[in-house]
């Protein structure tokens, strides 16, 4: 049973943050931005200019009482010791921003909104020094943890870039639907109803690895070689859209949550944790092992076998299309964070690594 945190808000909850020092922030529809410590009682509420939809919430990694918030085009920057007005405000957008991300030197931000567009922002000279693009509405993106100059993004394109802020253009593209066509046969071709538009990201701690959750209901985990990254992995997370993924400081273990009102646990550790394997190689053997000619309702042996071999360490059914998820440690043990459809957020218990 889910631990309900009550009280901090009065609409539906669409992001949540954990700064290092346990302090949990939310933010909601109209404007609505809460702190919570521990006992998940509020610490400090706060209304927004403007009332609108407070989308993405993410704390300084390096100055935990920093806290960003993006409401609308608009990024505030606040101070949770007294939550107050806005410190400063940044415009850099032209349209709702859907996520924030911060490096992990607190020198870059960037904004990633519904044109497309990724706005970083230098954050010493509070301008912005790159502007990154999807073709359609950017969903995600996040730096890379051990390397503040690289970032990956993805979006309802159906891309996965990887970016270098030396460069405007991304080092390395992966379009999600051209790799599911080159998996089926070209008489399935034609069965895409539910296209993997991408909605989530999250990098592993070690920098090199990280996981997408798109429409489709699938996972995908790659890996970055380099300036270019490999799918490494790819299985059935969810029966609907996976709306987050959140890799955990631990190695390799991936929480997911989904529109078909579910939280899951997942250990990749065995699959993409042996950092001498080689993630093409290892694709390409997969494939090898899986001929054309091994085909089962137009899809590969490769694709399927995939798909069996990774399961749930834990499942979660938690019953309401999921906003957000994020990880606390509350009274020493590890703790999801879920956001929903409604006004509350609701904990769970973690099992030990």
């Amino acid at each position: 049973m889910a631990l309900k945190w009550v009280g901090g808000h009065s609409s539906s909850i669409l992001c949540l943050n954990v700064n290092t020092e346990g302090l949990v922030a939310s933010g909601a529809e109209r404007g609505e931005l809460t702190l919570w410590g521990g006992a998940g009682t509020p610490a400090g509420q706060l209304q927004l200019p403007k009332a609108d939809d407070v989308t993405s919430v993410v704390f300084s990694p390096r100055r935990p009482a920093r806290l960003y918030a993006s409401h609308g085009e608009t990024i505030s920057l606040l101070d949770v010791r007294s939550l107050k007005e806005p410190v400063e405000r940044f415009h850099v957008n032209e349209e709702e921003i859907n996520c924030l991300s911060v490096n992990e030197t607190d020198s870059f931000l960037a904004a990633a909104d519904d044109s497309g567009a990724i706005k970083v922002m230098d954050l010493e000279n509070k301008k912005v020094s790159r502007s990154l693009r999807h073709s359609n509405i950017c969903s995600s993106v996040v730096f890379r943890p051990q390397r503040p100059q690289s970032l990956v993004s993805c979006g309802l394109d159906m891309q996965v870039m990887l970016w270098n802020l030396q460069k405007a253009r991304p080092l390395w593209t992966t379009n999600l639907q051209e790799c599911e066509m080159e998996e089926h046969s070209p008489e399935s071709a034609g069965q895409f109803f539910n296209p993997p538009l991408a909605h989530s990201l999250s990098v592993a701690s070690c920098g090199n690895v990280f996981g997408c959750g798109a429409q489709d209901g699938k996972v995908r985990i790659f890996r970055v070689t380099g300036v270019k990254f490999e799918r490494e992995l790819e299985f059935q997370g969810h029966s609907l859209g996976v709306s987050q993924v959140l890799f955990m400081p631990e190695a390799y273990w991936l929480l997911t949550g989904g529109n078909d009102g579910k939280v899951l646990l997942w250990d990749v550790s065995s699959d993409v944790g042996k950092q001498q394997k080689s993630p093409a190689k290892s694709l390409q053997r997969r494939k090898a092992q899986a001929p054309a000619s091994t085909r089962k309702d137009g899809k590969s042996a490769m694709a399927s076998n995939e798909h069996a071999t990774i399961l749930p360490k834990l499942t979660i059914e938690h019953g309401e299309k999921v906003n957000w998820i994020s990880c606390a440690e509350i009274k020493g043990s590890k703790r999801v964070l879920v956001a929903d459809q409604s006004s509350s957020v609701s904990v769970y218990s973690l099992p030990e690594p």
